[in-house]
């Protein structure tokens, strides 16, 4: 299953030198990150899903192979029997739509009349001279693919995740490892490097065998359950093709703050405004968010911009994320009630065997998505949700939101649900119990902020979901014309 995606990242010997060439020449002219790098550190808690993990999570820092151990986990009495972990793939390059918007950017500024290179005023350099003559490394066969930092986030995970849960994790359990993903490469090698990762904890300084190889096997491709999105009829028609269905991120774009940066890049880098627009500019910000997190460089991309600018850039996609994927439209979260039943028909399986004293099938599930994956699924269950609805018009209302796409979903970001089972319980019915963590955190429950639940409390708290919600009727589009419904 694996073997697949191998192929497919084969590319010829010319392309790759000149690639390593193209590298070789950017990191000589760009900066190495310094620890508490200023500028870099201004603009990271900005970049929404283009967030590294580390600065979603900065205490991974010093040590990012080190479990941290949240005080609010489980102990004592209760031992953990399950764990189903929902996991965004790993820091990815861009998709080649992205790429060719900055080819087209590029192309601008290289195109500028030789009076357009003046200096600043003050005598400042030309940053849009040193962005024309800065290398255009990315390549379209990139397309989002899995980059190696990606790889070595889905490795670190899985060390610190087996250190924090040894019993789960332990070698016996290997074997019974259950590994889903995406089809896109980029979710199954983050499959794949997780595994590396967990060889690395069993077997260190032993290179790892080919994961076709490894006693679980590779990550086994279920779109259904990961990318449920595509396979929902209604939001495909009303959401993902509905010209009007983003319309408050269209708005935005046109707005005076997205205005006010437009006319603010074009005068730094010395081109007409009439050149630019909303999607170009945020292109320019999301290469400094890529050069950062694939190359750990900061890129002359990253001072067309100051941290007022990366707080309206922020805001204009998580606008694309509220209403795409988050709480805009019912659909978003409701076509993900499949995958939320997943979660617990392992979870009550798990209970079930446990209570027959048997041995528990599957002590690990393992499950790799997409930030689409994700954000669905906890707009279902109540997480983030803002009193107010985001809108073109409410930008400084919403400047202390609580739906902030790059705190949640960074790249590499997981939910977790553990299950504990807790001995000297009174009643049956407090036996087991379950713990929520989100980025390696413990998330408190959406109806009541305590750290964990009673199992029967939680499965009656979401009934309505567990019980009613059925894709199959969600996703099935009314037979009457009607829009949809907006908040």
């Amino acid at each position: 299953m694996l073997r697949g995606p191998q192929r497919f990242i084969k590319v010829s010997v010319a392309p790759v030198a000149a690639l390593a060439v193209a590298l070789l020449s950017s990191l000589s002219r760009c900066s190495l990150l310094e620890p508490g790098d200023p500028a870099v550190s201004a603009l990271s808690p900005y970049f929404g899903t283009k967030t590294r993990y580390e600065d979603a999570n900065p205490g991974l820092l010093p040590d990012p192979e080190a479990p941290r151990r949240d005080p609010e986990l489980l102990e004592d009495t209760c031992t953990p029997v399950q764990l189903v972990a929902l996991i965004r793939h790993g820091t990815r390059y861009p998709t080649a739509k992205q790429i060719r918007k900055l080819r087209q950017l590029h192309g601008l500024l290289q195109a500028r009349g030789p009076g357009d290179g003046r200096a600043g005023s003050a005598g400042g350099r030309d940053l849009g001279a040193a962005l024309a003559d800065w290398p255009l490394w990315y390549a379209d066969w990139m397309d989002g693919q899995l980059v190696e930092k990606g790889r070595q986030d889905m490795r670190q995970l899985a060390l610190r995740l087996a250190s924090l849960f040894p019993a789960l994790f332990s070698l016996e359990n290997y074997g019974r490892l259950q590994l889903v993903t995406s089809s896109k490469h980029r979710c199954v090698d983050s499959g794949a490097a997780f595994l590396q990762g967990l060889w690395q904890h069993y077997h260190p300084g032993l290179p790892p065998p080919d994961v076709a190889d490894m006693e679980c096997g590779p990550p086994r491709i279920n779109d259904k359950l990961m990318r449920f999105f595509d396979h929902c009829e209604k939001f495909l028609t009303e959401v993902e093709k509905n010209a009007t269905a983003l319309y408050h991120v269209e708005a935005f774009k046109t707005g005076p703050e997205m205005q006010n940066i437009l006319k603010k890049v074009a005068a730094t880098l010395q081109v007409p405004v009439s050149n630019l627009n909303a999607d170009l500019i945020q292109v320019a910000f999301f290469t400094c968010s890529f050069d950062l997190a694939i190359k750990g460089v900061k890129s002359p991309w990253c001072d067309v911009f100051d941290i007022d600018d990366a707080k309206v850039l922020e805001y204009l996609n998580d606008l694309k994320q509220y209403w795409k994927r988050g709480y805009g439209y019912t659909i978003n979260s409701r076509s993900s009630c499949t995958l939320f039943q997943d979660i617990f028909q392992h979870l009550d399986k798990a209970i079930e065997q446990k209570q027959r004293s048997q041995p528990i099938t599957s002590p690990v599930i393992l499950q790799f998505g997409h930030a689409e994956t994700l954000l669905p699924l906890l707009s279902l269950m109540g997480y983030f949700k803002d009193k107010e609805p985001l809108t073109a018009y409410n930008y400084k209302e919403q400047l202390h939101r609580k739906f902030r796409s790059g705190h949640i979903v960074p790249y590499a970001s997981n939910l977790i649900f553990v299950l504990y089972h807790c001995k000297n319980a009174k009643t049956p019915k407090e036996e087991f119990r379950v713990q929520m963590l989100l980025n390696e955190k413990v998330l408190p429950l959406a109806y009541s902020q305590e750290t964990a639940s009673l199992y029967e409390d939680l499965k009656d708290h979401y009934k309505d979901i567990l019980q009613s919600c059925h894709a199959s009727e969600e996703c099935e589009l009314p037979k009457v014309n009607n829009t949809s419904d907006e908040l």
